[in-house]
């Protein structure tokens, strides 16, 4: 039986870590679970990163000086609320890229990908002196598709790089999804967050040998912008979960700590039963109303399932060490600005049509898209198809409409002259990450009309959000519209967690010390983002906001408790 935790190194700051697995030990678990995230490891075709919040071997070491076994989930796609589910932006590059089949070039990329992230997971495992106790084939395939032939692919491939722990795959507990799923000679397991009894009996029918193990009990859930904030009941989660272990089945729960999506990595979905709807970016904050906060705090939960576990695990479970005070209460004034627009773009490049942003290596961001509309002409309907995610639409220098993807996607524009002047600045939000739509890609995906006319002859220039350590400062306003950063300088007397709030501030991004802490937007339900103490700095720290559509008085706050 395994008591296992979902916790993503790649959610949590390196310095936290051992502080977080050390929480998901005094819950009472031996085993911790994370996804890789191939697009974290691998941000360029062939080049890969492994320090940092992507150092997945230190992680695992600190798992093991903390006493745990681990489960390690490589995809290539994980889903997890990230975007694009683990799969990295570039891939759709190409237009005619086919994803998660057995396609001669997308295989020869998660080669590449299994080469470079598996030696450190294969050196850990527990038939090698280390930790590392099960590693799952691909993830949830029977929500997306049938290629049996593509998942022995990814089989073998784990088992031809050294991976000699047990295999298992892991899908919702139905007839479609476990028949899609499963791969011959691998362990299936069942994802769900009630009803125990029916998913188990449900997984004996089509896997009669197979040991009952639920790899994810949805004890929370994730929120999307706009929606309300997804709460479960402790007592009610507890209850499903000691259903499980009374069956004598292995658990991982998901989450035991959720986490952030810094910078750009939350996700998104596509609403309907069959995931095919309107479209649902994932917030910042992945809380998760996990047993362990955002912070690494034991909730209500975490006691209650603290108490179940104690029932099963054999091993003493130590007590939960206390967390350090937050930062206390304040304010900070961001009076110095720049307009994004009067920033040199890192990229500019010239097509007939609008190009994708991964057609021009653009990853997340904005890009300004220029045309100009011959004239005169009377009032048409200005359209764009395949609007990913969000527009602001300016003729002649003018605002003239803030469009989205999951909203209107036109804005009627006359031409009164020669020509009009048309700038489409376009904001990606998460790629989604789940069902058949994977393969997201952002921009003016499907070209824009006028009427039924295409409009041709597009300039088209990219700003990353990535990075803002080279933003000219004090550069001359010229550009006389578009979003605009704002700076000031948030002073502590020493660095301990905290939770930012904009009020007043309608979207846009946060930097703290040149780090992307993520997106904010004043629909919501997200009010405040995490501030982890090892961001900051004793004294003054750099506070940078990009709002893209206007504040009336610029000042951020500090406060000492979460509003998701």
């Amino acid at each position: 039986m395994l008591l296992s935790g979902a916790l993503h190194y790649f959610r949590v700051l390196p310095e936290q870590w051992t502080q977080r697995l050390s929480m998901l030990r005094a819950m009472g678990l031996d085993t911790v679970e994370t996804y890789l995230a191939w697009n974290l490891h691998e941000p360029e075709p062939g080049r890969f990163e492994f320090g940092g919040r992507a150092d997945v071997g230190r992680f695992l070491d600190l798992a093991a000086e903390a006493g745990l076994d681990a489960i390690v989930r490589p995809g290539p796609y994980i889903c997890a609320e990230w975007d694009n589910g683990g799969l990295p932006s570039w891939l759709l590059a190409d237009r005619s890229a086919r994803l998660r089949c057995h396609d001669p070039e997308y295989l020869a990329h998660v080669a590449r990908y299994f080469d470079a992230v598996l030696p450190p997971i294969v050196e850990r495992q527990r038939t090698r002196g280390g930790n590392v106790v099960m590693v799952q084939v691909e993830n949830e395939y029977g929500s997306f598709g049938t290629d049996r032939r593509y998942l022995e692919w990814v089989r073998d491939a784990l088992l031809e790089r050294g991976v000699d722990v047990p295999l298992v795959t892991s899908d919702g507990p139905t007839d479609h999804m476990l028949t899609g799923g499963s791969v011959p000679g691998v362990a299936a397991t069942a994802n769900f967050g009630s009803d125990p009894e029916t998913a188990f009996a449900t997984l004996a029918r089509y896997r009669p040998d197979d040991p009952p193990m639920c790899m994810e009990f949805w004890n929370g859930w994730f929120d999307h912008w706009g929606e309300r904030h997804v709460t479960r009941d402790a007592a009610d989660a507890a209850d499903v979960l000691d259903r499980i272990l009374a069956a004598g089945a292995s658990v991982n729960l998901y989450m035991a700590h959720g986490g952030t999506n810094f910078g750009t990595t939350a996700g998104a979905n596509l609403g309907g039963a069959e995931s095919t709807g309107a479209y649902q970016p994932t917030v910042t904050s992945y809380d998760y109303d996990a047993p362990i906060d955002e912070r690494g705090a034991p909730t209500a939960k975490f006691h209650a399932f603290r108490e179940v576990l104690a029932k099963y695990q054999r091993r003493e479970i130590p007590e939960p060490e206390p967390l350090p005070p937050l930062l206390p209460a304040g304010s900070v004034r961001l009076d110095e600005t720049l307009r994004l627009l009067d920033v040199p773009a890192a990229s500019v490049v010239e097509t007939a049509e609008p190009p994708t942003f991964e057609e021009m290596g653009l990853h997340h961001g904005l890009a300004l898209y220029r045309t100009e509309i011959p004239g005169p002409r009377q009032a048409y309907d200005l359209h764009l198809d395949g609007l990913a995610d969000r527009a602001h639409v300016y003729v002649d220098g003018s605002l003239a409409a803030v469009l989205e993807r999951s909203g209107e996607t036109s804005t009627p524009v006359a031409v009164e002259g020669g020509s009009a002047s048309v700038e489409i600045l376009v904001e990606s939000m998460g790629r989604v990450n789940y069902g058949p739509r994977i393969g997201d890609r952002k921009g003016l995906v499907g070209g824009v009309r006028h009427e039924r006319q295409f409009l041709h002859g597009w300039t088209t220039a990219t700003y990353p959000v990535d990075d803002v350590s080279g933003l000219p400062w004090g550069a001359p306003d010229t550009a006389g519209r578009g979003p605009v950063f704002h700076r000031g300088v948030l002073t502590v007397d020493e660095p301990r967690d905290g939770y930012l709030v904009l009020p007043g501030w309608t979207k846009g991004y946060v930097w703290v010390n040149g780090f992307c802490l993520g997106r904010y937007w004043d629909r919501g339900p997200q009010r405040t983002l995490y501030l982890p103490w090892p961001l900051l700095r004793a004294g003054g720290n750099e506070l940078v906001v990009l709002e893209l559509d206007g504040v009336a008085d610029p000042v951020a706050e500090i406060r000492t408790a979460p509003e998701l």
